[in-house]
């Protein structure tokens, strides 16, 4: 399981029917596309009846607003821990940096999953959109913290450089290569981090 959770759904965990089914559609939707899945795959896979799943999600697209929400909270999380061990900004933005490293080359990684996302659902208007759209305002925020905590005289600017180059090395390091895709964020950190 990749380090930073930015990309991979949450590792199973045993629960009710309705984490389950969570759990599945996060397994189902990061590894085959959320519309290459559908509801009686999901509810075959995840053990439930229909009437289960209609119970806890009402429809597909509510399934996939919690998969999508859920992730959110998920990458939140996990770049917290990965942020708040380091000593100060600058370390935590380089073990941010490592963290993605791991991501892209897990054997199980498929890309960003909000990316992923944002490519399956073309309106922005669309809910799943309106997430991605929070989540990625999120994370460019959290670096920007960090950058101005670092004392950088463009903050914002950095930041939205980071996270350019974190897309630009999940999608690389997805489409093939890793190392080349990792060096290129690697050397925009350092230029950022330079001020």
């Amino acid at each position: 399981m990749p380090s930073d959770g930015s990309s991979l759904p949450p590792a199973p965990r045993s629960g009710g029917a309705k984490v389950r089914i969570l759990e599945t559609a996060s397994r189902l939707f990061y590894d085959e596309g959320i519309h290459g899945v559908g509801v009686d795959r999901l509810i075959s896979e995840a053990s439930v009846t229909k009437a289960t799943f209609y119970k806890h999600y009402g429809s597909k697209d509510n399934l996939i607003l919690a998969y999508v929400n859920a992730q959110h909270e998920r990458v939140q999380q996990r770049f917290e821990q990965v942020v708040g061990g380091a000593a100060d900004p600058q370390a935590a933005v380089r073990a941010w940096v490592a963290s993605l490293v791991a991501d892209v080359n897990d054997p199980a990684f498929r890309g960003c999953a909000f990316l992923n996302a944002a490519a399956e659902y073309h309106d922005s208007r669309d809910p799943v959109r309106q997430v991605v759209a929070m989540h990625r305002d999120w994370y460019t925020e959290r670096l920007g913290d960090l950058l101005q905590e670092a004392g950088h005289p463009m903050a914002g600017d950095g930041a939205d450089e980071l996270m350019l180059a974190r897309d630009g090395a999940m999608s690389g390091a997805y489409a093939g290569d890793a190392i080349a895709a990792t060096a290129a964020l690697q050397r925009v950190a350092d230029r950022v981090l330079a001020g």
